[in-house]
């Protein structure tokens, strides 16, 4: 049976969510899938038990088209069978993408206000339920933008506060202005990228959700790679993998679970199969043993 175990759940800004979210980056940004495949892959995820989605007002391609991710997924909420009652849509601020390429930063709190209101209207929410500072804009002192976070919550346009991209002492400057109103880390960490230790052990002393993004990294080509990007291979998480009879990805995404109670894991995916098969890790309990193989950092890519 489809629900004879229950997805594993994780504490997140007041509620418990599926151990493994999904990522909605790759659904909007350059080589992006057309909308129906874009519209499965989130159903896809709702199929399997995720129950956190991970957005951003810059997650889009074009000039002009800011939101575009926000919109899909209420379309795909919206035009799904089941209940998406319990479904946590994170989102963020503070980042633009002006067409080219490139990511621009803007941290300024009449900026942070105005694209809070901006990503509820697309989303078509009275409150949003997890709103993340997407990037600290090195122009702006923190104080000011983690204030204007504060207001959002103090206003009721925001259930919880998260930071993102962010050092030990931003968590901790942050957490002095939010207290319970923060409810989450959103940092870079993966097999291959491991510089963002110190900000978990961080995040859960203060018991603080951390969710890792681009989670597959040195496993899977990341979204903002090109086509081409480079992976490894033969690495200790596909030799556990190959032991188990499971993807590498999963292997990599459990190794994130058991690293603390605190890691929500946000794999992105642009077909149904890859988050159905990421879900998966969140059921998937490694051994001490395989833990000790997988503790060594990823040899550097040929």
């Amino acid at each position: 049976m489809q629900h004879s175990h229950p997805h594993p759940r994780r504490a997140l800004a007041g509620v418990r969510v599926g151990a493994v979210g999904l990522g909605a980056m790759p659904l909007s940004i350059e080589h992006r899938p057309d909308e129906d495949r874009a519209v499965a892959t989130v159903h896809a995820a709702l199929d399997a038990g995720v129950t956190l989605i991970d957005t951003a007002d810059s997650y889009h391609w074009h000039a002009g088209e800011a939101g575009h991710n926000e919109r899909l997924i209420a379309r795909a909420l919206a035009r799904y069978g089941g209940d998406t009652s319990d479904v946590l849509i994170a989102t963020k601020g503070g980042r633009g993408r002006p067409g080219d390429g490139s990511w621009t930063v803007d941290g300024t709190p009449d900026h942070l206000k105005r694209a809070a209101r901006a990503s509820a209207a697309r989303l078509g929410v009275e409150a949003i339920g997890l709103y993340q500072l997407h990037k600290p804009d090195p122009s702006v002192p923190w104080a000011e933008s983690v204030g204007a976070l504060r207001e959002l919550l103090d206003a009721g346009t925001i259930r919880a506060a998260g930071i993102s991209n962010v050092t030990t002492a931003q968590i901790r400057e942050a957490h002095g202005i939010l207290g319970d109103g923060l409810a989450s880390v959103q940092n870079r960490y993966s097999p291959a990228v491991r510089d963002s230790e110190p900000q978990l052990r961080l995040s859960t002393e203060l018991g603080l959700a951390f969710l890792p993004w681009s989670p597959l990294g040195g496993i899977s080509r990341s979204s903002l790679d090109g086509p081409s990007g480079p992976t490894s291979a033969g690495t200790a998480f596909h030799a556990v993998a190959a032991e188990r009879g499971v993807s590498p990805q999963q292997i990599a995404l459990a190794w994130l679970l058991a690293r603390s109670p605190a890691v929500i894991p946000l794999p992105g995916a642009s077909r149904p199969a890859s988050i159905t098969d990421s879900a998966r890790a969140a059921r998937l309990t490694l051994t001490e043993e395989e833990l000790i193989r997988l503790a060594e950092p990823l040899s550097p890519r040929e």
